[in-house]
């Protein structure tokens, strides 16, 4: 149970999870966070057909529906509409693997940073949950990230923790599986205080995973983030005033 100290900080968070074909884990991810102390619970229901947005309605979540396709199409149709004091976003899966019980870590952090992001290669059970398409993908695009932004990464997951006023200024505009490129890249770019937490990240509960689990969704991940960073850097080049003698 979360202490009485962060029951202030509880309030002013506002859970983001974009959801696609999870009835299996969903019930569980929202009892994790309930026990959390968390109630601004909002289940982005991203085309469905297992009955997943019934479950998480009748559990009790605000459950919004965004019928075309993206993880980050999902994610930002989550974040719109937001009560005025919400001061911070959440965004887990709901696959049951972020270890939920694990968010006062992020709490004692807030006063000093804007992003808070989950660690899974800090962990020995981080580690052993991730395929070796995900190391492969963290691999490629944190070192990527590194030699073109200066600031290194050991992670690319779900589990984020987002001050308002930061995520606003991120302008985000991908609105599929580049969404938390982009954010970690503007993160960079705003000059934001950043901080990575180790958490004990599991494989999924149940069900089928939309990428890691299959070559050819994973290769095409490999792409996204090949062109993801890629258009991202031409924008950084595009954004830097001109040396004085230029034109």
């Amino acid at each position: 149970m979360p202490n009485p100290g962060s029951a202030m900080a509880m309030g002013a968070i506002q859970v983001v999870i974009p959801a696609r074909d999870e009835r299996q884990t969903i019930g569980h991810v929202i009892g994790q966070l309930r026990r959390q102390g968390l109630e601004r619970i909002r289940v982005v229901d991203n085309g469905s057909r297992d009955g997943t947005a019934t479950i998480a309605r009748r559990l009790g979540a605000e459950v919004l529906s965004e019928p075309r396709p993206g993880y980050g199409r999902a994610c930002w149709r989550g974040c719109l509409d937001l009560a005025p004091d919400v001061d911070w976003l959440l965004f887990c899966d709901g696959d049951g693997g972020d270890p939920l019980e694990e968010l006062p870590r992020f709490l004692e952090l807030i006063d000093d940073h804007d992003l808070l992001l989950g660690d899974r290669t800090a962990t020995a059970v981080g580690r052993a949950s991730l395929t070796p398409l995900q190391r492969s993908g963290n691999r490629l695009a944190t070192t990527l990230i590194g030699l073109g932004w200066g600031f290194r990464y050991r992670d690319m997951g779900p589990l984020r923790l987002v001050r308002r006023e930061a995520f606003a200024a991120m302008s985000l505009r991908d609105r599929g599986y580049g969404w938390t490129l982009e954010m970690q890249v503007r993160a960079i770019e705003l000059g934001l205080r950043i901080r990575e937490v180790p958490i004990s990240h599991r494989p999924r509960l149940a069900g089928a995973s939309k990428i890691s689990g299959r070559w050819g969704a994973s290769l095409r991940a490999g792409w996204v983030i090949l062109t993801t960073l890629g258009g991202l850097w031409v924008l950084r080049l595009l954004r830097r005033p001109l040396r004085r003698g230029q034109r």
